[in-house]
């Protein structure tokens, strides 16, 4: 059994990338990944506890690894539950990574809480995150997964982030997206992605991203960064969105200090087929002093 990709979604991603390689990947469960949460346990000490089970380092993290065994349920394992591990997707450790956070962070979509509690980690739960989202019951998934790993450095806000308040200087808006990069096997998710998928979705989504990125650099302090992600492989909601921050503002692109596979030199923009994740899009972005 394969996924039934509707026909104008297949020209589409034939105009971006060999759709053949993409189909190949598209229908392949994703690979499970870990990232050890060192704000509770080193790596050293973690990785024994997983003896029954394979890890495989992933390029770009020290602290975060594909994992393989007869069970699937990681989110059930006692690790998992004493925030010990985050049950983390490959691709989505990169936002967080590239942004560098420090001083005083904002992440303008935060919930369920992957890429906060990862910034957490990555500052030691050091200076301050705003962790915003507008939906309550993300907010309250927020909020446990921030307890249980063990960040102390967060508060939660709940509101449209358009009507966010402050200067921040790092910013990281993950923003909402069609997330056709998600499609990865034969699954429930994947078949409501496709089924939802449409030009006029794709079209009002970019419309909102266009509307959050200048709110978000409207908030940016000089020589501050922006970091902007989303898991779409949609031009409209991914290079359109960062183009037309460019044309509006005076935001300077920066370059991506990883050495991965690209579609593009000017932003992070990886297939699943390249490293067998979901497909993601990462710009970096400063403001002039």
């Amino acid at each position: 059994m394969k996924l039934k990709f509707p026909e104008e979604f297949k020209r589409r991603i034939s105009k971006l990338t060999d759709f053949k390689e993409y189909e190949e990947c598209a229908n392949k469960f994703l690979r499970r990944a870990i990232r050890i949460n060192t704000l509770k346990i080193p790596v050293n000490e973690l990785k024994p506890r997983l003896k029954n089970w394979k890890l495989t380092q992933i390029p770009w993290s020290k602290e975060a690894f594909w994992i393989e065994g007869e069970r699937r349920d990681i989110g059930h394992l006692m690790e998992h539950q004493l925030g010990y591990i985050y049950v983390q997707e490959a691709a989505s450790l990169l936002p967080s990574l590239i942004l560098e956070p420090k001083g005083i962070v904002l992440d303008m979509a935060a919930a369920p809480g992957s890429k906060t509690t990862h910034m957490a980690q990555l500052m030691k739960n050091q200076g301050l995150i705003i962790a915003n989202d507008k939906n309550y019951r993300r907010i309250t998934s927020l909020s446990a997964n921030l307890q249980r790993c063990g960040v102390t450095n967060t508060i939660t806000t709940i509101m449209d982030a358009r009507n966010i308040k402050g200067t921040y200087n790092k910013i990281l808006l993950d923003a909402p997206c069609s997330a056709s990069g998600t499609i990865r096997g034969v699954t429930k998710h994947s078949a409501n992605t496709l089924r939802m998928w449409s030009l006029k979705l794709i079209n009002n989504i970019s419309h909102l991203q266009k509307k959050l990125i200048l709110k978000a650099y409207k908030m940016l302090e000089p020589k501050g960064t922006l970091v902007y992600s989303t898991c779409s492989l949609e031009p409209e909601e991914d290079e359109e969105v960062i183009d037309f921050l460019l044309d509006k503002t005076d935001a300077k692109l920066q370059k991506i200090p990883l050495k991965l596979k690209s579609s593009s030199k000017k932003y992070l923009k990886l297939w699943p087929q390249y490293y067998d994740t979901e497909g993601f899009f990462i710009a970096k972005i400063t403001k002039p002093s």
